[in-house]
């Protein structure tokens, strides 16, 4: 297992085995929205925040990551859907283990929705991208989600603590799960579920907001975050990745964090 632990090293930092993760596959499902035109100069200010890593399709590894400015972690993303089709919860996959490990991805990820009508073979797919990991010696990032027709509220603690623990319990390195709300229940997330839990972004919140729900998160025994448009649709998103890591890797209270934002980050030189 030592060539999986080596990379995840890549995208989780060594000292506080915390991560800032920016996920950037946003445009399969939703097309070229603000914060991925240029994915390039995103990835280059999300790094210069000092991001742990990012998450993209195949495209990103091609026309945007490691262009330019410092590097990071790249997570590349193995399955998909479009918010044009007729079924946008089943997610299928797109690529494979084997051509991440050549596009030198550091981890790869796959997007399960626990309760869809399609859970059945989205589960089948974890499964063997878990076993590949396993064969290759690849980290593997779950974005494990409660959505379907029996789920009434996609941060149910009790919905999301099973969508975490189907993750770890299929092979996942680290799962990606919404936030309750809460420390107290997110800590029932954390508490059964045995790999490194971050969470997702969600919805556009105001910065306060958003560093409040990281604080609560790291307070519930996050290992971290995996946020994308409300940081990368930012006006200043190195800014903010900044302040989310002052919370996740320093221990700083959101009030403390939101202070970063009004400071700017000069470019560094290469």
């Amino acid at each position: 297992m030592i060539g999986k632990q080596i990379r995840i090293e890549r995208i989780m930092d060594r000292r506080t085995n915390r991560t800032v993760i920016v996920p950037m596959d946003h445009g399969v499902t939703l097309g070229p929205i603000p914060g991925l035109i240029d994915m390039g100069k995103t990835v280059d200010l999300v790094a210069r925040g000092g991001a742990n890593a990012v998450v993209g399709h195949l495209g990103l590894a091609l026309h945007g990551h490691r262009g330019y400015g410092r590097d990071i972690g790249l997570i590349l993303h193995l399955s998909a859907s479009t918010s044009l089709g007729l079924s946008p919860n089943k997610k299928v996959l797109v690529n494979s283990v084997e051509r991440a490990i050549k596009m030198g991805a550091d981890c790869v990820s796959v997007h399960i929705n626990i309760g869809s009508e399609d859970e059945s073979s989205m589960l089948s797919d974890l499964g063997m991208v878990s076993q590949m990991c396993i064969e290759w010696g690849m980290p593997l990032l779950a974005m494990m989600y409660a959505r379907g027709p029996k789920i009434k509220d996609e941060t149910d603690v009790n919905a999301v603590k099973i969508a975490a623990r189907v993750g770890a319990e299929l092979g996942a390195d680290i799962v990606k799960t919404s936030y309750t709300g809460d420390p107290d229940s997110f800590r029932e997330v954390v508490e059964g579920c045995p790999v490194p839990v971050v969470i997702a972004g969600g919805s556009r919140l105001s910065d306060f907001d958003t560093l409040k729900m990281i604080e609560g998160a790291m307070k519930a025994g996050a290992a971290g975050l995996s946020v994308g448009r409300n940081v990368f649709q930012h006006e200043h998103p190195d800014r903010l990745v900044r302040a989310a890591c002052a919370i996740v890797h320093e221990n700083k209270s959101a009030e403390e964090a939101i202070e970063l934002l009004s400071v700017p980050i000069e470019p560094i030189c290469e």
